[in-house]
């Protein structure tokens, strides 16, 4: 059995249109609100270099900071910020 190059691009077109219609389906439910917007949890706020090898940066992890110091011999958490206020 032969495939002839028209079949593979008819299955090529078909499997676009399907992905295309589940991305649009995709975005719709997450402007409707039904689907949760893919987010991350864990972001870098600041970097502050201190010196040539050590930095601290402030990172945000569900909603907390944390202070973390790397470079040198080890890297350490300084801790957990207290949360902001909401009027602040």
């Amino acid at each position: 059995m032969v495939i002839e190059s028209g079949d593979w691009f008819q299955a090529g077109g078909a499997l676009l249109a399907v992905l295309l219609i589940l991305a649009l389906l995709a975005r719709g439910l997450r402007a409707g609100g039904l689907a949760a917007r893919p987010g991350r949890r864990l972001a870098v706020q600041e970097v502050l270099a201190l010196d040539s090898r050590r930095r601290v940066l402030l990172l945000r992890c569900d909603g907390r900071e944390a202070l973390l110091l790397t470079g040198g011999g080890q890297d350490a958490l300084l801790g957990w910020l207290p949360p902001a206020e909401p009027g602040a």
